[in-house]
């Protein structure tokens, strides 16, 4: 199996100062060049039973007595490797925050309310193009302990399985026209432009629901079977 080599210029450094966790985060020694194994160049597969179509609706897969508040929306795209080829039958999982800008989880005190009809939690496995679809609401800014007035922009996180547990690509989406993007230390500490700017779903009308839902569109490109190496393992990017 042929490997692309890893483009270390394209991702933020692990010490990057102006965000703050970072520097306790980073590491102090040379990175190890571990082999990787047939295991890890293999498996897992996710079969549709363990799927339902309402994990990928999170307005409607925590709802207990209504709807969840807030602006209701399309999260779409197509999972690609890096030769634009889709990936197939593939997880995708996706957390966030609610309209107020607050996570379900217990260690989460920022002072908006939880919303008592949104887990704000959904899954679902590409199609044979590689697309994907989410139904949910639009996750609010939040304040963040990294400098005095730090906000987090509105952004869904994501995880992508690729054809090993060792590809697992954990990201970040933000939304088109967010103007604390460019304020956020965590997404400045990416080098390069072009970089942030995939990280950004455009508004997509043409899959808007009239009446009901905006959309947005964000694809995903994994390394594939060629993929590149992180610390010699083929994880994907």
């Amino acid at each position: 199996m042929t490997l692309y080599q890893r483009d270390r210029t394209w991702h933020p450094p692990a010490l990057a100062p102006n965000y703050k966790t970072s520097v306790a985060r980073s590491p102090r020694q040379a990175m190890l060049s571990i082999e990787g194994t047939v295991s890890e160049l293999t498996g897992p597969r996710f079969g549709h039973g363990a799927i339902t179509p309402l994990d990928g609706d999170l307005i409607a897969n925590y709802a207990k007595d209504g709807d969840p508040v807030g602006e209701r929306i399309i999260v779409h795209g197509r999972v690609l490797d890096e030769n634009g080829r889709p990936v197939p039958r593939t997880l995708v999982e996706i957390w966030q925050a609610n309209a107020g800008g607050r996570y379900r989880h217990k260690k989460d005190g920022y002072l908006a309310p939880i919303d008592p009809n949104f887990g704000g939690c959904g899954r679902v496995l590409t199609d044979d193009q590689g697309h994907y679809a989410f139904r949910t609401i639009k996750p609010g800014a939040y304040p963040w302990r990294n400098w005095v007035n730090n906000w987090r922009p509105a952004h869904i996180h994501l995880s992508v399985f690729g054809t090993a547990f060792v590809q697992r690509l954990i990201t970040q989406m933000y939304f088109e026209g967010d103007p604390l993007i460019a304020h956020c230390p965590i997404v400045q500490a990416i080098p390069d432009p072009r970089a942030i700017d995939a990280l950004i779903a455009p508004l997509d009308l043409n899959q808007a629901v009239p009446l009901d839902c905006l959309a947005y569109r964000f694809d995903i490109v994994l390394r594939g079977r060629r993929s590149t190496v992180f610390e010699n393992r083929p994880e994907g990017n």
